[in-house]
């Protein structure tokens, strides 16, 4: 049973953003940074990821925990949803079988993916050396 009204729940799920979210834009800020430049959101890409390095041949998702399920002891913020487990439970599922579909497919078209989660934006340097690794 869901502790809002179906109208606050509908308001509350209109107001997540799938683009720009905090997350991509500290990534973003970063990569900027290292002196890459990259393109957004490609839709003839699968799975549309966040960054785009054509030249390169390399892609960045950013997921968040939540949504994407990430599956790490040290994650605080994927949490499985304790209400209506019905609905939530396949609708996360078929998200990370679309994340490994994707991740799959770009493989598969000669593209290098990384994928950066929500939790792994809280430590800038951290993150800052990973990218510059992957891009490198």
């Amino acid at each position: 049973m869901d502790k809002v009204t179906p109208a606050k729940r509908s308001a509350i799920m209109r107001a997540i953003r799938s683009k720009n979210t905090n997350p991509e834009m500290v990534v973003r800020r970063l990569v900027h940074g290292l002196g890459y430049r990259f393109r957004l959101h490609r839709n003839d890409l699968p799975g549309r990821p966040d960054l785009i390095f054509p030249s390169r041949h390399k892609v960045i998702f950013v997921h968040g925990c939540f949504w994407h399920q990430h599956r790490s002891n040290s994650c605080r913020i994927a949490r499985q949803p304790k209400s209506n487990q019905a609905y939530w439970l396949p609708k996360l599922g078929r998200t990370t079988l679309r994340d490994r579909t994707n991740e799959e497919l770009l493989q598969t078209l000669g593209w290098s993916v990384l994928t950066v989660w929500e939790c792994e934006t809280k430590n800038p340097e951290v993150l800052s050396s990973q990218l510059a690794q992957f891009l490198g």
